[in-house]
């Protein structure tokens, strides 16, 4: 049930969401909202990094022959060669 809020904001911080929420083709009100709940939801032990980390990973389709190992061993190799 939606609830109508009154909110007092830095006229500069408003105009500068607006353009933001155009831009990401949201309102201001869903923007505030996903705002408000993302920061209710990491006030509650269920949603730590760790358990956000453990859903997301089911995401992510690897190849089966994809080394983990060689592509770290390989990233560090370059970054110290620079």
């Amino acid at each position: 049930m939606a609830k109508k809020l009154t909110l007092n904001v830095d006229e500069h911080v408003i105009e500068q969401a607006k353009i933001y929420a155009h831009k990401t083709g949201r309102s201001l009100s869903a923007l505030v909202e996903t705002y408000l709940k993302n920061l209710v939801n990491h006030q509650q032990p269920d949603t730590s990094m760790e358990e956000k980390i453990k859903r997301l990973s089911g995401k992510i389709q690897l190849p089966a022959d994809f080394d983990e190992k060689k592509i770290l061993s390989d990233y560090l190799t370059l970054k110290h060669l620079k």
